[in-house]
């Protein structure tokens, strides 16, 4: 076994920050902004190398070439054109095209010239080859070989990106980098997804994305989805649950799903929509929507209404053989399963039975009309909520079919496989970026931690699920950051390190906005997660922070100022930023960085006025008037922000910032935002009150002690497994989990260990209290287990047993903290080594407090850390 401290977990950090300009023009098949040994020259002077698309190749294929030819244009500074469909007579070339379906690319695979051994026969895998002299009057090309046609289309991409253009270019408003030469270096190099289908689901898009597709495009249709299919394909994604609430792909727009096959997407529906059909569907003009399938209506309900369920389902598969963009079966994952109607549980008391029966009976329509085994038609079931319960107590589940498990809504895993990894269907997992439900809808900002995000995604690949990710986006906007982030890492798991995590705004800031400010940007966005993600907004009212002290002089603001203070801090480093943003990138700073922060912290300002004018008024001081006026402005200014936003790049996301988010009484969101409700005394009116406020800094005093969890003095490595820092994880600085994930139970004489030096000032009865990231026992056991220890003292074991849907897992998800203590009688004053010792996989450690006599359970320590400092 060997120990570490936290300051050598971070080297890998900045190693990889240090060493990517210097790399960029000595990898393989690397852009470069200057000419090297054996490069070929993508733009000159302006002016893009030819980009060649055979004439036969396959719709998806020529819309990326084609696409890739415009963006190397725009990245020139010339007029986009189209793809050439043959050779040019003489100079350089990109060419693009699929093995065994490319007559330009086989015959150089046929001369030896591009190996293929990696790539063919592989899901979406591609190499990018830079070939000397290819063909006569060509002197060099870069040829993008895909073992399929997506494997071609994400080749191409990947280079777009490369050479500046951002896959948010449409959907965010990213400016173009102008760059008259470029080069691209000599070489090849090949590449594949860990995870076959990647995707997002578009969800509760009333009244944001409704509202906003229909004053942009007239509804949702064709003309919207294809700037959606371009953005998954740019992020490297595969997979789509079109919009759903009152919405229908294949009813509203009969050329969306054509378009979406077409261009290389693989459509699927939402965890309650089975057969391909939209849960609208069902409820429209008894047709099923579509005139065909037989009637749509009645009851959702498979033991009163079977035949008419079956006579709809099939009409989804009719619909998905002839759906393609050749009249040909388009490609789709089938969902199979069933919920209530409108996502709600089954009835009550639904025997298991009863959805087995229900599979093998669509799995027979399937087989009906498709002519084949129902086996070769891919297929998912998502085990979400009550239907995981079910799967727990037995469920049978055919082996072909994909098991998709759901986190609990709040971005913790509920179940994950626990063996027969071989199964031919896999597994896959199901993530929320957004949600409609207790104990809060949340759908209003972005408040998702990619810390978080990665920690879960990375225990599920490691535990085997790699078939299918998929995540609930909302809305698409305001997500780009997480949704960015998710398909990164969907792409490649492995790749994703903690380092390449702890790097990775950066790297996205960099790409979108320049290198200039890329440190501060990547800050700016980690910081704002962090502060968003400790509660979000939807659960934030005058009640929910404590304030301090109120005298004659002073009001103490306590927690929720020290909260405001944080966001106030943010809103001015973010406002420093903008003053250096170009003007050309205003639009996108303001979507993607400016009015989520400003948004935020107006939000903050706003309920803490209402708290401190309640307060006041009801001890009769007319200093509550002013906090009134405040909390009024703070109202006006939120309608304010959201304008803004809609007017910006000439109004194109008009609408976008509708979802209503001040005023929540329940779980789910009011009608429209609602003013709190303020009280005016009767007393002297002036525009600001003759009393000081502030908020002092939290302090524990002599009996407590705080120790952040990343901040250990040294960890033990031992069977592999080694306790490592992820900074920005929780509510702080960061949390520790234990490395690498998805390993079996240890117990403390396996010494898996991190210690810290703790000093308590007064002796007594102490307890060692550990905030932890709250998680669920995906294994579906009885709670997770952590060891505790102090000094020479035994080790205690506790566990966290969250239940989804139950009082502790709901005041957890609230707080993104959940306590655990233990006890330690008679512990003399001075330093002690606090040990914890892994014991169960998925237990993420972000605060150690350290106390003697009574602390609140409600305490979460300070909430001020210093923001921006993790380097």
């Amino acid at each position: 076994m060997t120990s570490t401290t936290p300051a050598l977990l971070g080297i890998g950090a900045m190693l990889v920050m240090g060493a990517a300009p210097a790399a960029a023009c000595e990898r393989p098949v690397s852009v470069c902004g200057k000419p090297t040994s054996s490069a070929l020259r993508l733009i000159a002077d302006g002016h893009a190398v030819a980009v060649v698309v055979e004439p036969n190749a396959d719709p998806a294929v020529r819309d990326a070439a084609t696409a890739f030819a415009g963006d190397l244009a725009r990245v020139g500074g010339t007029a986009p054109g189209p793809a050439i469909t043959t050779l040019p007579s003489r100079g350089e070339a990109v060419i693009v095209g699929v093995f065994g379906q490319s007559q330009l690319i086989d015959s150089l695979v046929k001369a030896g010239r591009i190996p293929t051994d990696d790539v063919a026969g592989r899901w979406e895998a591609f190499r990018q080859i830079v070939v000397d002299k290819p063909f006569p009057g060509v002197s060099r090309a870069l040829v993008i070989v895909g073992s399929d046609r997506r494997g071609a289309v994400f080749g191409t991409y990947d280079l777009s990106e490369k050479i500046g253009m951002s896959p948010w270019s449409w959907w965010a408003d990213v400016p173009v980098r102008r760059q008259a030469n470029l080069w691209l270096t000599a070489g090849q190099r090949a590449d594949a997804p860990r995870v076959k289908y990647r995707g997002i689901f578009i969800n509760d898009e009333e009244p944001a994305f409704g509202t906003w597709a229909r004053r942009k495009f007239g509804g949702i249709n064709a003309r919207m989805y294809t700037h959606v299919f371009d953005l998954i394909l740019r992020l490297k994604g595969n997979y789509l649950w079109p919009a759903m609430w009152g919405k229908a792909i294949g009813a509203d727009d009969p050329a969306s799903m054509p378009l979406a096959d077409a261009k290389g997407i693989i459509l699927g529906t939402s965890h309650h929509e089975p057969m391909t059909r939209a849960q609208s569907e069902w409820h429209r003009d008894g047709q099923g929507g579509d005139g065909q399938g037989g009637r749509a209506g009645g009851k959702w309900d498979y033991t009163s209404n079977a035949n008419t369920l079956r006579e709809f389902w099939r009409g989804g598969i009719e619909r998905m053989m002839k759906a393609g963009h050749r009249g040909q079966p388009m490609e789709q994952l089938v969902t199979v399963g069933m919920r209530g109607d409108g996502d709600e549980p089954m009835s009550e008391g639904t025997a298991t039975k009863l959805l087995e029966g229900i599979v093998d009976d669509q799995r027979r329509i399937i087989a009906d009309v498709t002519g084949r085994p129902a086996n070769m038609t891919p297929q998912v079931w998502t085990l979400y909520k009550e239907v995981q319960d079910y799967h727990s107590k037995g469920m049978k589940v055919p082996d072909d079919v994909t098991l998709l498990f759901a986190d609990d809504n709040w971005g913790a895993m509920r179940r994950l496989p626990t063996g027969d990894l071989d199964r031919p269907g896999g597994y896959g997992a199901y993530y929320h970026f957004d949600y409609v439900g207790g104990p809060r809808s949340y759908k209003w900002l972005n408040t998702n931690q990619i810390e978080k995000t990665w920690q879960q995604m990375d225990l599920s690949y490691r535990r085997g699920a790699r078939q299918l990710w998929v995540v609930n986006v909302g809305d698409i906007k305001p997500m780009e950051f997480p949704i960015d982030f998710f398909l990164k890492m969907a792409w490649n798991p492995e790749a994703m390190t903690p380092a390449a995590l702890t790097a990775f705004p950066r790297d996205w800031a960099s790409k979108t906005f320049g290198t200039a400010d890329a440190p501060a940007i990547g800050d700016l966005v980690s910081d704002y997660s962090r502060l968003a993600a400790r509660r979000k907004p939807e659960l934030v009212d005058a009640d929910v922070f404590a304030l301090g002290a109120m005298t004659a002089t002073t009001l103490d603001g306590g927690e929720f100022g020290a909260m405001v203070d944080a966001w106030t801090a943010l809103l001015q480093r973010m406002t420093a930023v903008r003053a250096r943003i170009a003007p050309d990138q205003r639009a996108a700073f303001l979507q993607l960085v400016e009015h989520p922060i400003a948004a935020a912290t107006n939000f903050y300002q706003l309920y803490y006025a209402v708290a401190w004018n309640r307060r006041l008024a009801a001890a009769n001081d007319p200093h509550a008037n002013v906090f009134a006026t405040r909390a009024e402005a703070a109202f006006a200014h939120d309608k304010a922000l959201s304008a803004a936003y809609h007017a910006v790049s000439g109004g194109k996301w008009d609408g976008m910032m509708l979802q209503t988010h001040i005023g929540y009484t329940a779980w789910n969101d009011p009608k429209a935002d609602m003013m709190p409700a303020v009280k005016r005394v009767a007393g002297p009116a002036g525009t600001a009150p003759p009393i000081a406020l502030h908020s002092t800094p939290p302090t524990e005093g002599p009996r407590i002690a705080v120790a952040e969890a990343p901040r250990f003095t040294r960890a033990t490595v031992a069977r592999g497994l080694q306790w490592s820092a992820i900074p920005r994880l929780g509510r702080t600085e960061g949390a520790i989990v234990a490395l690498p994930q998805g390993r079996p139970a240890t117990t403390p004489t396996d010494d898996v260990r991190v210690d810290y030096d703790m000093t308590l000032a007064e002796a007594g009865d102490a307890t060692l209290r550990l905030y932890m990231i709250p998680t669920l026992d995906t294994r579906g056991g009885n709670g997770m287990k952590i060891g505790v220890s102090i000094d020479a003292r035994p080790v205690q074991i506790l566990t966290m047993d969250l239940k989804v849907d139950g009082k502790a897992w709901s005041q957890a998800v609230r707080d993104n903290a959940v306590a655990l203590e233990a006890k330690f009688p008679g512990l003399p004053a001075g330093r002690h080594t606090v040990k914890l010792w892994r014991i169960d996989d998925n237990m993420p450690v972000q605060k150690l407090v350290l106390y003697t006599g009574d602390l609140p359970r409600s305490y979460l320590g300070p909430v001020a850390a210093q923001q921006g400092a993790q380097r």
